[in-house]
């Protein structure tokens, strides 16, 4: 339970912001941190993952898109098949949206192989130059999921041996926290693919 205290305040924080009233933009998540002495949006830490496809991708790779990330593990017999079951929603909606990419992140790299999210990619029948499933080492992808606001951590006596939540976090082609949902809860995710389309929009009008 290393970050526990950390995510409820970093998750209080993302939720007084979602409740504010909505603005034209949506908002940035996340303390604004003092880079060279100059205060800046938060935003995703640098980052270097290894797909299904035995091909990586970094930062600078996803910067032309905007993205959403979730946290899972093939084997997981709890809450993972409910998000997943919404990130196909959020895909089959924004399937032919060029800009637009989905990653999730296992926690449980010793056991999901790069062969075996391929084949979990495939059973899902989506293209795998929109949708990638990565991995890297453990410790990594803990301290990545903490970056994301993600409460992740393993635990022997949590079903599959990791307690993690779902949440589903959209990131702006910047690597800035625009907005999250609860993936379990599908009443949450309709208006999270809403602000999709805001931060779209949002992209469109910066050109």
């Amino acid at each position: 339970m290393k970050y526990t205290l950390s995510i409820i305040i970093i998750t209080a924080t993302l939720l007084a912001s979602c409740t504010a009233p909505k603005t034209e933009k949506l908002p940035y998540l996340g303390k604004k941190e003092l880079v060279d002495g100059v205060e800046q949006n938060y935003k995703i830490p640098q980052f270097s993952l290894m797909t299904q496809d035995s091909t990586m991708i970094d930062n600078k790779s996803m910067s032309p898109n905007i993205y959403v990330a979730d946290f899972f593990f093939i084997s997981c017999p709890s809450i993972c098949p409910k998000v997943k079951k919404q990130m196909l929603r959020i895909y089959d909606r924004f399937e032919d949206e060029p800009r637009f990419k989905l990653i999730s992140h296992t926690l449980d790299p010793k056991r999901d192989t790069i062969q075996r999210l391929k084949q979990y990619a495939e059973n899902l029948e989506v293209d795998h130059d929109k949708w990638y499933f990565a991995r890297t080492d453990q410790d990594t992808v803990m301290d990545l999921a903490f970056s994301y606001f993600v409460n992740a951590f393993v635990d022997n006596e949590a079903p599959g041996g990791f307690d993690h939540s779902g949440k589903i976090i959209l990131i702006d082609q910047e690597g800035h926290v625009r907005g999250f949902c609860e993936g379990t809860e599908p009443d949450s995710v309709t208006p999270f693919m809403d602000d999709i389309e805001a931060l779209l929009d949002e992209i469109k009008t910066k050109k």
